[in-house]
This record gives structure tokens, C-alpha cells and sequence, in this order.
């Protein structure tokens, strides 16, 4: 499939991107060999081929979440510095 300088300008346009003649022509050239190949690509006979979302079979790398016993009032502000009714007391940064 063949792409025009006028198609590349419109689109160009469309993106708020200005450009030159001499960039256009080159895009034309490049837009053109990407469309080609995907035209060869929609070619090939995919068939009986399962559908993929990453090229490898990769497994997700998190852990199995386990539930756990919450922490108290008491256990948390343990090493608190500062607390106060069951409450961190922190500075105040906002004046």
C-alpha cells in the first residue's frame, strides 16, 4: 500500500506537527514500507494459532496472597515515639 505526501501532511495536521517537504517525502518512503509489510504480514495463514499477549510464556512473579492476622492498636503503635488516643502523633508540616 502506497501512502501520499498529501495522507502524511493530513495526518501531520492532525497531530499539530509541522513539517517540511524534505521530512515529508521521508516519511512517505517509511510509512509506505511499514504498510507493505504488514500487508505480507495479513498473508500468512494464522489458522489453528492460539492467540498471544507476550511473545514468551512468562508466569507472574508475585506471590499467592495469604491472609494474616491484622495488627492491633497495641502492636502497632508498639515503637511509636509519639502517640496519643490510640494514634500516631506525627509534626506538623502544614502552618
Amino acid at each position: 500500500m502506497k501512502i501520499t505526501a498529501k495522507e502524511v501532511a493530513h495526518v501531520a495536521d492532525l497531530a499539530r506537527l509541522s513539517l517540511d517537504d524534505a521530512a515529508i517525502e521521508k516519511f512517505v518512503g517509511q510509512i509506505s514500507e511499514i504498510l507493505e509489510y504488514v500487508e505480507r504480514l495479513q498473508q500468512v495463514d494464522t489458522t489453528g494459532v492460539a492467540g498471544t499477549a507476550h511473545a514468551l510464556n512468562l508466569k507472574n512473579a508475585f506471590r499467592d496472597d495469604v491472609v494474616h492476622e491484622h495488627l492491633g492498636p497495641d502492636r502497632s503503635l508498639a515503637n511509636a515515639p509519639e502517640q496519643e488516643d490510640g494514634s500516631f502523633v506525627v509534626p506538623r508540616i502544614i502552618e
